[in-house]
């Protein structure tokens, strides 16, 4: 049995009808109900594949499909040419529709309840719920805590005393530190590092002396991590990731940082000690956060942008220094008129240097100014 959770195809073929019925909207059928065998982007699909089409961009790519059926969203339906007459599903929202279909039609693969691998490492005080499953190779340190149907991928190491909610699932080659307190139904990817020393030094005249790092690393229900991210534990305090939270590959989140509920990091992003994300915050890719600052609920930070100060509720900030859209949109499209304003500026000095010279020169007579 491997350790990653499979999907495989529920169905070998569906009718657009039954994709209609597992969406739960109204069955036209006015342009036909054709056989289907799975979903592809427009670009890639065949006769048998439903396509989505949720932007109005993707409309010049259209004609040149050979897509069956299409998934039409709604501020898209409208603008379809009159001679486009395959059949199709309108949804309010592509993304929302496509996560349900292949919901359906990828069901997630159910592991062996209560299963633990022969080769796993298990402390005899770990406490295993029911339907736990534990994989090859992987350690459970002494007073670990599993929760119902937990799963722990091959090779991952959960340290001493660290809690694993119910349900929650590590795939292989995690490592969550000891003390570390995972919530339920949360998704570790591979690679992840929960509670891993804060970075805390100080210079004692001689060397960088290390400062113990002793608070805990806390991730509440409904968190979803990718690989190779790393989160450390408070330096005292802990570092707290809140609930229904999104965090994408390859982000650093340092010592006593406090994410608040749904906030989603994009792939790189790296928030310094002490940093408070209110709730519903969205930082893009490579975004960086200083220390102690404060990024307001609903604050949307855009992508490689460099934060110095605090954030307010609901703004949206962009550009290094971090600042207000507006501003930054103004200075940027200042900064783009700087070449013209070099040449005007190089025209008029040589035009005052002309009239300089010629300021200099005798008089038209021969006479010279007194």
């Amino acid at each position: 049995m491997s350790s990653f959770p499979l999907r495989s195809p529920s169905r070998a073929e569906f009718h657009l009808s039954e994709a209609a019925s597992a969406l739960d909207i109204p069955w036209q059928g006015t342009l036909g109900d054709p056989i289907l065998g799975g979903i592809a982007t427009l670009r890639n699909a065949g006769a048998a594949d439903l396509a989505p089409v949720g932007e109005i961009r993707y409309l010049t790519t259209l004609p040149d499909s050979a897509a069956g059926a299409l998934l039409v969203g709604g501020k898209v339906a409208d603008r379809i040419p009159a001679d486009e007459v395959r059949p199709r599903l309108v949804v309010p929202d592509v993304h929302a529709a496509l996560a349900t279909l292949l919901e359906w039609l990828y069901p997630p693969a159910e592991l062996p309840a209560g299963e633990v691998h022969p080769t796993a490492v298990v402390d005899s005080t770990v406490e295993i719920g029911a339907g736990a499953w534990v994989g090859p190779y992987a350690v459970l340190e002494g007073g670990v805590v599993l929760g119902e149907g937990a799963r722990i991928g091959a090779h991952s190491v959960v340290g001493a005393f660290a809690r694993i909610g119910a349900r929650s699932l590590l795939h292989p080659h995690v490592v969550v530190y000891p003390r570390t307190e995972v919530g339920a139904d949360v998704i570790l990817h591979s690679g992840v590092r929960l509670g891993v020393d804060g970075f805390g030094y100080v210079f004692d005249g001689r060397s960088h002396r290390k400062v113990p790092q002793v608070g805990r690393c806390i991730v509440e229900d409904d968190v979803e991590i990718g690989a190779n991210t790393t989160i450390d534990r408070g330096s005292i305090g802990d570092t707290r990731v809140g609930a229904g939270g999104r965090i994408d590959n390859l982000v650093q989140l340092g010592h006593n940082v406090e994410l608040d509920e749904l906030v989603i990091l994009v792939s790189q992003v790296g928030l310094a000690g002490s940093t408070r994300v209110g709730k519903g915050a969205i930082l893009g890719g490579q975004a960086g956060v200083g220390g102690h600052l404060e990024i307001g609920s609903g604050a949307r930070i855009a992508g490689q942008a460099g934060i110095i100060g605090d954030v307010p509720p609901g703004a949206t900030y962009m550009g290094f220094p971090g600042r207000p859209r507006s501003d930054f949109l103004r200075s940027t499209a200042a900064l783009g008129k700087v070449p013209e304003l070099l040449r005007r500026v190089r025209a008029l000095e040589a035009e005052l240097e002309r009239m300089r010279a010629a300021s200099d020169l005798p008089a038209a007579n021969g006479s010279e100014d007194v």
